[in-house]
């Protein structure tokens, strides 16, 4: 060995001697009390929130400062019922050392065990989880003034220049407990038994299981550096590639597509979802939707509104401000309970303040239904709404199995569309509001009583006051109906547009529906034909009056004759006294087949259709 060899050797041995020695002294003056501090204090800056260590703390310097705590907690925040929203058995986190210098605190791993976080969201809709400071009064107002797009663009370059005091490039969470509470609503549970977030240079693979009710969720896949891409999100162009598998119950959605995001706008996503079969299971949409709930009370106590149609606001606000395209394309999709709907294809295009639905189609049974839809300035006060959809091939038998496997209900060839269009923040105003038509077919079937009484107040009414015997039998006998139902801004115009026909009667409805008010001025002809009025013409004697929520039935005075009194009497009755007094009615009466003069050319309605 050369001298020269010998001197670097030793040079480089006093090196690591000096580093060694350096690290155990580093290493023994740390307190782990002053540290404990330091974290604290930079997530209080970070989030608002007092983190706490009650549990033993243990530190290591080599090769990055290690940390092990026990009984970590997070608060939560001040309007919440629980002090804390956030417990963890065991922490363990491994921080990179030269960032603290400069007041960073950067993670490359953070491993939590025993996990238990309590979501909730109050009345204005708040989320606990929600770290950003308060928004001042003055800089609502200002923000006020701004259209979305231009306040979302304000809002990226008020951030671009500040400093993330807290990143992570790995994480994992075991055996979690999370719980969520939207206001008004009951609480959820899931069970995390695992999640993972693994980054390399290149890429972040994520593994996440979790159960929720009946439901086993699994997620697995990957994407470029989350670390990095978080880094430059609004300071250089950022592209992630999505390839993910969500399975639920053994049923695997494939999520394929990519998230583009340029500095100072929107991202713009194109996201694909496939699948040959799914199961349908509604964990981050009703949990989303409860937490907008309103006033808190349970289903049965909630006060009933003073309109059909809720003049609560819909939570428009929960959608979106996006821009990209979502692709669906499942061949069966499964919804627990119902009939399944096969070959669901269809796009939403997100653009800013405004979705379309486009060419939305899918099956079911024997039927095939498409939709078109469009949503636009939703986070102004009168979203503009227009739909349009056809759907044939189906039995009502069909269609009630999906909405309600428990009510007995069988044929009924179906066909039903629909254009409409209208502006508003609530069903009420939607409805008050609204322009278009709607029609719907029904053929021969039978209807068990159920089905009627599971029809709502109208429903039952219309069927009383022309059948207060019905209750009697177990079935109905339905030949065809047809409802047909024009509105102009909020007015239904009923021109002999809805049409029954049973093996007891036959029925015809005229009149007008203000959806404003939601009042009803219906005459309802009813033409007994199977012995329960011995045949009696009851034309024009009964009209429906009251509101949509509170219908009335009562005696139409401009139908009146002069024996209105005994055919009354007589549909309690059985129709024994009124037999001869109007059998000449009956032979006069000249009958217009009820669903043809109802039904109207399905191409008005939606163009196209046959």
């Amino acid at each position: 060995m050369n001298k020269s060899l010998k001197l670097f050797l030793l040079f480089l041995a006093s090196i690591v001697a000096i580093a060694t020695l350096g690290i155990w002294y580093a290493a023994s003056s740390i307190n782990p009390a002053q540290l404990t501090q330091l974290l604290s204090s930079s997530v209080k800056d970070a989030t608002g929130r007092d983190l706490k260590i009650a549990g033993p703390v243990s530190l290591k310097l080599f090769p990055s400062l290690g940390i092990e705590a026990q009984k970590v907690s997070l608060s939560n925040a001040s309007w919440a019922g629980n002090t804390d929203m956030l417990t963890v058995k065991h922490v363990e986190l491994d921080i990179e050392l030269l960032p603290l210098l400069r007041k960073e605190v950067v993670f490359n791993a953070i491993n939590l065990n025993g996990v238990e976080a309590q979501l909730q969201t109050n009345k204005a809709g708040d989320g606990n989880w929600d770290f950003s400071p308060p928004v001042s009064l003055g800089a609502k107002v200002s923000n006020a003034t701004q259209s979305p797009s231009n306040s979302s663009v304000a809002a990226s370059s008020s951030t671009s220049d500040q400093v993330d005091p807290v990143r992570i490039k790995n994480f994992s969470i075991t055996d979690a407990h999370l719980s969520y509470e939207g206001f008004g609503a009951e609480p959820k549970s899931i069970l995390l038994s695992k999640l993972s977030l693994v980054g390399s240079s290149n890429k972040t693979e994520i593994v996440g299981q979790a159960q929720y009710a009946n439901y086993q969720l699994l997620i697995k896949g990957r994407t470029s550096n989350l670390h990095n891409a978080l880094d430059n999100w609004d300071l250089s162009p950022v592209k992630l590639p999505l390839d993910f598998d969500l399975t639920v119950n053994g049923k695997t959605l494939a999520i394929n597509g990519e998230i583009d995001k340029k500095p100072k706008s929107l991202p713009n996503f194109n996201i694909n979802l496939s699948s040959k079969a799914f199961e349908f299971a509604p964990l981050a949409g009703s949990a989303v939707l409860a937490g907008a709930s309103g006033a808190k009370s349970s289903p049965s106590s909630k006060p009933r509104g003073k309109f059909f149609f809720s003049d609560e606001a819909l939570p428009f606000d929960m959608l979106p401000y996006a821009s990209g395209k979502l692709a669906i394309n499942i061949q069966e999709l499964s919804i627990p309970g119902h009939v399944p709907l096969t070959d669901l294809k269809g796009i939403f295009v997100f653009n800013g303040p405004k979705i379309d639905v486009n060419d939305l189609s899918f099956g079911l049974g024997k039927g095939a239904a498409q939709v078109r839809a469009s949503l636009a300035e939703f986070q102004g006060p009168n979203p503009l709404i227009s739909m349009k959809g056809m759907a044939k091939g189906f039995t009502l038998e069909q269609l009630m199995d999906a909405v309600d496997a428990n009510t007995k209900v069988k044929g009924g060839d179906t066909e039903l569309a629909f254009n409409l269009r209208s502006t508003g923040i609530s069903m009420h105003q939607l409805a008050s509001r609204a322009n278009g038509a709607a029609q719907v077919s029904i053929g021969k079937g039978s209807l068990d009583s159920r089905f009627i009484d599971g029809g709502g107040d109208l429903l039952i009414t219309i069927m009383n006051a022309v059948n207060p015997m019905r209750k009697q039998t177990d079935q109905t006998l339905l030949e065809c109906a047809v409802v047909y139902l024009p509105v102009g801004n909020g007015q239904v115009a009923l021109n002999d547009s809805i049409g029954v026909v049973t093996d007891r009667l036959d029925m015809v409805l005229s009149g007008s529906v203000d959806l404003k008010t939601e009042a009803l001025n219906i005459k309802i002809d009813p033409r007994e034909k199977s012995g329960l009025t011995t045949g009696v013409n009851l034309a024009g004697l009964v009209k429906l009056q009251g509101t949509l929520l509170n219908p009335q039935a009562g005696v139409n005075k401009e139908g009146v004759v002069n024996s209105a009194i005994s055919i009354g009497l007589g549909i309690l009755t059985g129709g024994a006294t009124i037999l001869a007094e109007n059998a000449k009615s009956i032979a006069t009466k000249n009958a217009v087949q009820p669903c043809k003069a109802a039904l109207h050319s399905w191409s008005d309605i939606y163009p196209g259709a046959n």
